[in-house]
């Protein structure tokens, strides 16, 4: 139950992302483009399993793609408005689809369970 209800949650974030994105006016080929570039955080495994969780958690933790969105629609600042946005529906999208938060034991181990085939 947990784990789906995470996972709704990431499909809410992942909606609401989108929809503000839209409401915004902003360019569409930009949220293209930079959709799936929080993913070449996971570069960092190739220096082993405990690098690649930290690195790639720090690219899939909510907190910096909404700070960054804030910060955009505070300064009326297009570019880190349009970034934090794209960051936070790539998040919503991970867990939506089971993709969670990195333990340093394996990258298939994360906070909603084991990914991949055993």
């Amino acid at each position: 139950m947990t784990r789906t209800l995470l996972r709704l949650e990431g499909a809410g974030l992942l909606l609401a992302a989108v929809i503000l994105y839209a409401a915004s006016g902003l360019n569409w080929w930009l949220f293209a483009v930079l959709l799936l570039a929080p993913d070449l955080s996971m570069l960092g495994y190739m220096c082993g399993p405990r690098v690649g969780a930290h690195l790639y958690n720090a690219f899939h933790t909510t907190l910096w793609g909404l700070a960054l969105a804030v910060a955009g629609y505070a300064f009326t600042a297009e570019l880190p408005l349009s970034i934090g946005l794209i960051w936070l529906a790539h998040i919503g999208m991970d867990r939506a689809l089971g993709y969670g938060l990195k333990e340093a034991s394996s990258f298939q181990d994360t906070h909603l369970g084991r990914i991949g085939k055993d």
